[in-house]
């Protein structure tokens, strides 16, 4: 029986989820807003209502999962920040999921999905966004293709749609897409690719994910779990920002 934690404030929505998986059974537990800028009064709350739902306590969970990113850059912070405070209270690992794969394997696991690939993004501002493309690979698993990208849409419908033969379905998923699909879409929109807005990646996804990852070994300590950026003058700016306040 495997037990992860589930922790995910890299977009609009702040989530909590608790999944016990039992050979091909599951149980899952989850607490969602879509709050901006309330993520770090509500997470730890959430946490507590998860794993008192389930009858579970902190200290007998296996691992913490958190989304990783890419995403906001403050709330990389708060999930990674409770993550590892969390994990160092009880002494347990850490897994880290991409927040790009979440929201893939949320329309995955969609009995309406039907697409070959879904091309996720999230608003990275600055006229940009944070991307990815997945598809479904031969255990069901949701498979990344290439790598995370950032860069300005057009550059990122260019080369994960335009690029693409016609004949592949894709579903584009994510607050990067619905801040820019309508101009992107808006002229001689290609046939093979569809737009679901306002959808957000969980921390049910997360969990989902991570537990594949902790089975195969993947966790690692509270100290090694930091957040992915990719835009790597943001983190940079931020790092000096707090080395000046001695932070």
């Amino acid at each position: 029986m495997t037990k992860i934690l589930a922790i995910e404030t890299a977009s609009e929505a702040c989530s909590a989820s608790l999944q016990i998986t039992d050979g091909a059974n599951s149980q899952v537990f989850s607490r969602i807003e879509t709050t901006p800028r309330q993520h770090a009064k509500l997470i730890l709350s959430m946490l507590d209502e998860v794993l008192d739902e389930a009858g579970i306590a902190l200290n007998e969970i296996d691992a913490i999962a958190f989304g990783r990113g890419p995403g906001a850059f403050t709330g990389l912070r708060i999930a990674a920040g409770v993550a590892q405070g969390v994990a160092l209270s009880v002494n347990k690992p850490v897994v880290a999921v991409s927040t790009l794969a979440a929201l893939a394997g949320q329309v995955m696991g969609n009995k309406n999905y039907q697409d070959e690939i879904v091309i996720t993004a999230l608003d990275a501002r600055m006229g940009e966004v944070y991307w990815a493309v997945f598809k479904r690979n031969n255990e069901g698993m949701v498979e990344l293709v290439g790598e995370e990208q950032v860069s300005q849409p057009q550059t990122m419908f260019q080369q994960a749609v335009l690029n693409n033969t016609e004949d592949v379905k894709i579903l584009a998923i994510g607050a990067g897409w619905d801040a820019y699909a309508e101009e992107l879409l808006a002229n001689n929109k290609p046939e093979n690719i569809s737009h679901w807005e306002s959808i957000y990646p969980t921390a049910k996804d997360i969990a989902q994910l991570a537990v594949p990852l902790f089975v195969e070994g993947k966790a690692v300590s509270p100290e090694e779990a930091q957040p992915v950026y990719i835009r790597n003058n943001v983190a940079k700016k931020s790092s000096k920002q707090a080395n000046k306040f001695n932070l």
